[in-house]
């Protein structure tokens, strides 16, 4: 049974009440996609590819965590525009960026290029690229799932 969401606008399930086990173990993915990767770069990940794929509901946490690390306004209003900002985003942070930018659109682009593969495994160590392509394959899950089934953004 479907209920309709705050919206109003469409009939859909609550995904993690119908199947709580989903929620567990897209949790445990999260966790462990975040361990040991500096809580910044983190957030810059799930924000790029959350614009990306038009998810209102992980941009405004993601968004809201970021600020709560410390983020500025400044950064987070050119996340969509990091290539055009010059220095304002580090060169780790840029290559997290173009990594989650390459992953998020394997299907338009094709594979991650070994270019942009490459400018990440540079600054990097192997355990931090690793999680940081967990990453981005994790928030663009959690995104899908979103999407498909969308939970209300909350108002504050």
């Amino acid at each position: 049974m479907t209920q309709t969401l705050d919206t109003g606008t469409t009939d859909r399930i609550k995904m993690f009440k119908a199947s709580p086990e989903l929620y567990g173990a897209m949790m445990t993915l999260s966790e462990a996609s975040a361990k040991d990767v500096d809580p910044i770069i983190g957030e810059l990940v799930k924000i790029r590819a959350s614009q990306i794929n038009r998810c209102a509901f992980c941009l405004d946490m993601h968004t809201r965590d970021a600020r709560a690390h410390g983020e500025t306004e400044q950064r987070l209003a050119l996340v969509a525009a990091w290539e055009e900002a010059g220095d304002l985003f580090t060169e780790r942070e840029r290559a997290a960026l173009a990594l989650a930018e390459a992953v998020t659109e394997v299907a338009t682009r094709g594979p991650v290029s070994d270019e942009v593969y490459q400018r990440a495994a540079e600054v990097f160590t192997d355990r931090e690229l690793g999680q940081v392509i967990a990453m981005a394959v994790t928030i663009n899950a959690w995104n899908r799932i979103n999407l498909a089934a969308p939970q209300p953004i909350p108002r504050r």
